[in-house]
């Protein structure tokens, strides 16, 4: 991590790890399971959904967007362990974005697994039910969505953050902060 910039290695792949989470999360969208009503011989109604992909799509995205999180996380020591952070406006950008992208991340994790569970739930549960006013339940439109604009989200904040952290453990930096905040000699009395 030299000159306070960071690692491109690591922007690049958390960037691309979100965009293949964020790939997931609308591919999820676009293939929700859909119920139809189909009445049997007996004259039973029950419902039929397609496929599950989209519960796979979910999870998918739900995967690689922790991987992501996970790599940022430990490179970066989770922000509290290792070098510490020289004090100043690098070091506030660093713990805004930090709080920010956690945030950002717990939404959209929990947007990708909610919609996969719900959606697998309303694929695979198929009741038998006597009702003239009979409608298929489907997870609602957006869940999916709403965790891919959480995604696109975090890994902004992931880079920015990233990038203010690299600058505020500069080794420049924290050596110009102690040089600086110790204005008191101390002699020890020999």
């Amino acid at each position: 991590m030299g000159e306070g910039k960071g690692s491109t290695l690591v922007h690049l792949v958390v960037v691309v790890l979100s965009l293949v989470a964020f790939g997931f999360a609308v591919a999820a969208e676009r293939r929700r399971s859909v119920g139809t009503i189909v009445t049997d011989d007996r004259n039973a109604t029950y419902c039929v959904y397609n496929s599950d992909v989209a519960t796979g799509y979910g999870v998918g995205g739900f995967l690689f967007l922790l991987t992501s999180e996970s790599l940022l996380m430990g490179v970066t020591k989770c922000m509290c362990f290792g070098r510490p952070l020289a004090p100043g406006g690098n070091r506030a950008w660093s713990i805004i974005y930090f709080v920010s992208s956690w945030m950002t991340f717990l939404v959209a994790e929990a947007c990708l697994i909610a919609g996969a569970t719900k959606n697998a739930y309303h694929t695979k549960y198929r009741g038998m039910i006597y009702a003239q006013n009979f409608s298929c339940e489907t997870l609602r439109k957006g869940v999916f969505i709403a965790g891919a604009v959480f995604v696109v989200a975090t890994m902004i904040l992931n880079v920015y953050y990233y990038m203010y952290f690299s600058k505020a453990t500069d080794t420049q930096a924290v050596r110009k902060a102690n040089r600086a905040s110790s204005t008191v000699g101390m002699a020890g009395y020999a």
